[in-house]
């Protein structure tokens, strides 16, 4: 083992604050709840600006305008997912049944945040958290640190002005990878929450707590037969330039039925895209990507792609907004077909959908699995062949990936920047993490006899001459026996 290199974090403190927040928070209702997250959202969205510059300044990474709108959908939007959500107290009743869901708080949430979208993640987990009535720790990306720091301030004024608990929120100044892992594996933790690379989740879902990581896209996205072609090129490119690239639900890999190439490409190049050649693609891919660690470089995230071009030694004309690799292979052979979070695409053709499926789950397979593919279609049926023979959790359709995936945006999926992956990715889930989540929900359960466990049933049940069939037909007949009575009693009533 290790040794264990502090930095002076006093995690027994920093955890039985975090408890003693959790206790309190337990005896508040859905009205206080509420109060506290609408305070808290208006504090943070008023700030939305402030913190997308800091976060653009601290990081050099992506545009502050676009991380302006990944902060509007990590407050506006969740906030309104957030108000319909009952979390508090009873949620939901069965009368029939004599099933009542009551909704518990699970506890301290540790919160680990990432270099991409960092103030973003943080409004939103903090959000989710509040109107759970979690205390929530974060432990943001050291490259990040200070806007961090700041959205957690700027919630953490607004809850308390609300009457939230003291230490409902708190951040972490500065940790030793020693000291996260034992947060992360503290008695007093309730769910490790984590965004970030792939060793960072794999180290949160092995913490002994229970854990939603979230790690790589490689999202690829496929320009079907029936596309609108116009209007898939301008979503591709409103996508994968967001931000430069950084989310990780952002396009990879265009794969393009032989039949709309020409158009695709032609359309592609006069916004902007700078189509690489065979020697181009040779100087780019040791610029991106190392081969030694199977990571993409970090010296390229979200950059721009003339930047990016001028690293590898690559002229491009001063217009140029994407970088795009024409491949055949898919694999660490060919890296430009793995995750990149850059405007850098890579582009396969297809004959025929088959082809497409075998060429989107190969790149979905190296490093994707379970998060999210894109298609352009207007076939339904199409659609859903497509996705049936898909390893995603969300399968995006006419939609830009980025803002698509997120939610709220171009679909009605639940506003979020936890974005699960199912068994593929090593979750739970495939669903955009959200207040629900992060909830114990008990369940009374009401006395309702099993007409299929009366004694003389359990008698049939001991003799080897009665076979399924017959029992099958008896607790059918029992049971609409005492669903007819139940209705009865109902309209007399």
């Amino acid at each position: 083992m290790a040794d264990f290199i502090s930095t002076g974090l006093d995690i027994e403190d920093i955890m039985a604050k975090a408890f003693l927040a959790a206790e309190e928070f337990r005896h508040f209702d859905q009205e206080k709840t509420d109060r506290i997250v609408r305070t808290v959202f208006r504090a943070a969205f008023n700030q939305r600006i402030r913190l997308a510059k800091m976060a653009c300044e601290e990081t050099g990474l992506g545009i502050w305008q676009d991380k302006v709108i990944k902060n509007v959908i990590a407050t506006l939007f969740v906030y309104h997912d957030l108000c319909r959500q009952k979390t508090v107290g009873v949620i939901s009743e069965d009368l029939e049944a004599g099933i009542m869901e009551i909704a518990q708080p699970i506890g301290p949430i540790l919160a680990l945040t990432p270099i991409t979208n960092p103030t973003s993640t943080v409004l939103f987990k903090i959000l989710i958290s509040l109107k759970s009535r979690n205390p929530i720790i974060i432990r943001p990306h050291g490259s990040a640190r200070k806007c961090s720091m700041e959205a957690a301030r700027i919630c953490y004024e607004a809850a308390l002005e609300a009457g939230a608990p003291e230490y409902c929120i708190q951040w972490i100044k500065r940790s030793s990878e020693s000291e996260t892992l034992a947060l992360m594996g503290h008695k007093k933790t309730a769910l490790v929450l984590a965004t970030g690379s792939t060793a960072l989740v794999r180290a949160a879902h092995s913490s002994g707590n229970p854990a939603i990581g979230v790690g790589p896209g490689n999202v690829p996205v496929f320009i079907g037969q029936t596309a609108d072609i116009p209007l898939a090129v301008d979503e591709i490119i409103k996508s994968k330039t967001f931000d430069n690239g950084t989310v990780c639900a952002s396009e990879q890999a265009l794969v393009v039925r032989a039949c709309h190439v020409e158009q695709v490409k032609r359309l592609l190049k006069e916004k902007g895209a700078h189509f690489l050649s065979g020697e181009e693609i040779a100087k780019l891919e040791p610029v991106v990507f190392s081969k030694a660690t199977h990571i993409m470089r970090v010296e390229v995230i979200g950059q721009p792609a003339i930047k990016i071009a001028h690293m590898a030694g690559i002229e491009v004309p001063p217009e140029t907004r994407l970088l795009i690799a024409e491949l055949e292979d898919v694999g660490i052979d060919s890296p430009l077909s793995l995750e990149i979070l850059a405007p850098i695409l890579a582009f396969y053709v297809a004959e025929d959908i088959d082809k497409a499926i075998e060429l989107c789950r190969r790149i979905n397979h190296h490093g994707g699995l379970g998060h999210t593919i894109s298609i352009f279609s207007n076939n339904e049926e199409r659609i859903q062949y497509f996705a049936s023979t898909m390893n995603a959790g969300r399968i995006l359709v006419n939609t830009p990936a980025s803002q698509g995936a997120m939610g709220g945006t171009y679909n009605s999926l639940s506003p979020s920047l936890t974005l699960a992956c199912g068994s593929g990715g090593k979750n739970i889930t495939t669903d955009n993490i959200t207040a629900r989540h992060l909830l114990n929900i008990q369940r009374i359960a009401r006395r309702r006899e099993n007409k299929c466990l009366d004694t003389d049933l359990i008698k049939d049940f001991m003799d080897e001459t009665v076979d399924a069939a017959a029992i099958e037909k008896i607790c059918e007949e029992r049971n609409a026996s005492r669903s007819s009575i139940s209705s009865s009693h109902k309209s007399s009533n």
